[in-house]
């Protein structure tokens, strides 16, 4: 027994020491691609939460609890929150997309691009990129929320900046707010 517990105090501390390390990681990363704190924290507390579920599963294991009752809970709550989210797959698509346009997403906030559509021209300055869309300010004055899994699944071009560099600042620094009538 005291094998069990000394495991599950490892694990916890392996836990406490890689989730230190991520958010410090993410929160540098963050500063390099000059994303807000909002989505910052949104990320790194979704990281933390498949973090703690597996090591909760870890931990459950090496307290005796039995490897089939665990993988029994964990298959369930799996089976679960998958029909949860079948039923919901654009956000489950959206959140999945909000993760990873926060790694690898090339565009930043105050920059002007064009999203390739047939049917619409979707053209404007980000003003806002959240975890499940991405707010699009129109030169007409429009804003359009466009859905993150969209925007990984169409292409998107980067435009010239015509924007005056005093109106570019006051987007990069969340200063400007835009009417959302």
């Amino acid at each position: 027994m005291t094998n069990q517990i000394l495991l599950a105090c490892i694990y916890l501390a392996v836990f406490i020491f890689l989730q230190r390390a991520l958010t410090h990681w993410v929160k540098k990363l963050a500063l390099m691609k000059q994303v807000s704190a909002a989505r910052t924290s949104l990320v790194t507390r979704f990281i933390s939460y498949v973090m703690f579920f597996i090591t909760l599963s870890l931990m459950a294991v090496s307290l005796g609890l039995g490897y089939q009752d665990v993988s029994l809970f964990v298959s369930s709550a799996f089976a679960v929150m998958g029909v949860a989210l079948v039923a919901q797959w654009s956000i489950l698509s959206n959140l999945t997309a909000g993760v990873l346009i926060f790694f690898v997403f090339p565009y930043r906030i105050g920059e002007r691009i064009r999203v390739v559509d047939k049917d619409e021209d979707i053209c404007g300055v980000i003003i806002e990129i959240a975890l499940f869309h991405v707010l699009i300010h129109r030169d007409n004055g429009d804003t359009i929320t466009y859905p993150n899994n969209l925007m990984l699944q169409k292409a998107v071009l980067k435009l010239a900046d015509q924007a005056p560099l005093a109106e570019r600042q006051a987007l990069q620094d969340g200063k400007k707010k835009f009417d959302l009538e």
